[in-house]
């Protein structure tokens, strides 16, 4: 899952940053308006996190420019304006959640998962290929009962072909699940992580393979 943060407030972005990496997710994190939009015209999100006051203006104008292009991401709205019109304005502008300052990291990721369960992101939280499985929920794999594990990229690698197994998933959005904005990548950093998903999925006898065509993409189906 890659999510872009919008807070300005440098301590809360990271202690939020550094909460949401430690659940497996791909962050961005920008201070105003300005930057959040270009990052959202440059790059695709799962979710958006967005503080309502920031220093170029409301974050809402964002979420009302958002939605008059059609840009249908999943929002939730982080404000120390907690009353009841303000929830409302919130919602009115397009954003699909709202947040009052103080809250919880555990209350913050509950909604985030509630947000990508909603019809527009909807996908069961298990899926199943060979005897490879993988809980988008809690962010875990498995063959068959026991689990996978991994490093952090190689399962968000992993997690990004299950969400569209049996399909190509091209090189480009591969790169945008697994890497921010701000990491520093080596040019064969996502081949890397693919052979050594690949040689994991092979010991664990997951049956079943990742195939490529170079420069393009790849895609996770189940052996013959």
């Amino acid at each position: 899952m890659r999510v872009l943060l919008v807070e300005d407030e440098k301590p809360m972005a990271a202690v939020l940053r550094n909460g949401l990496v430690r659940q497996g997710m791909v962050v961005d994190d920008v201070a105003t308006l300005v930057d959040a939009d270009a990052a959202l015209y440059d790059n695709v999100y799962d979710a958006v996190v967005l503080d309502r006051r920031l220093p170029d203006g409301d974050g809402l104008s964002l979420v009302k420019s958002l939605r008059a292009r059609g840009d249908t991401v999943p929002v939730l709205v982080l404000t120390a304006k907690g009353d009841l019109l303000d929830r409302i304005a919130g919602l009115d502008s397009g954003a699909d959640d709202y947040l009052g300052k103080p809250f919880s990291f555990e209350e913050l990721l509950a909604r985030l998962r509630a947000l990508l369960r909603r019809p527009a992101n909807l996908q069961p939280d298990i899926v199943r290929l060979g005897r490879l499985s993988f809980d988008f929920g809690h962010r875990e794999a498995h063959v068959e009962a026991v689990p996978l594990r991994m490093p952090r990229r190689e399962l968000l690698v992993l997690e990004a072909l299950m969400r569209r197994m049996g399909r190509m998933v091209l090189r480009e959005m591969l790169m945008e699940a697994v890497f921010g904005m701000n990491d520093e990548i080596e040019s064969n950093a996502l081949d890397t992580h693919i052979s050594r998903l690949r040689r994991k999925l092979t010991d664990a006898h997951a049956d079943v393979a990742i195939n490529g065509i170079r420069g393009v993409g790849y895609l996770i189906s189940e052996t013959a």
